[in-house]
């Protein structure tokens, strides 16, 4: 397998084995590829964790009477008020 790196990412990888934390490039490469796979398990995890836990919080306030029942003719403008509320949200944490 051949891969091409930036100068930049060459020079992380070559910083790497000079510290004798790693004897060749294939190490550095092979430790950063671990690395990767298991952040995006945990982020996974994160994500699931999350989502049950608003799972969980939904469930508790259907059982205690805490929800709005929408007509038909509701759920569309329903919707887009949550998509606005989302985007709104987007935009205030991006400043």
């Amino acid at each position: 397998m051949h891969i091409s790196l930036t100068p930049e990412l060459e020079n992380i990888i070559k910083e790497k084995v000079k510290t004798g934390l790693y004897n060749n490039a294939s190490e550095v490469v092979r430790e950063a590829l671990r690395f990767m796979k298991t952040n995006e398990e945990l982020v996974y995890q994160i994500k699931l964790d999350s989502f049950r836990m608003k799972l969980t919080e939904g469930e508790r306030d259907f059982d205690t009477g805490r929800y709005k029942e929408l007509e038909q003719k509701d759920i569309e403008s329903f919707f887009q008020e949550l998509k606005n509320r989302a985007q709104d949200r987007i935009k205030q944490e991006s400043q």
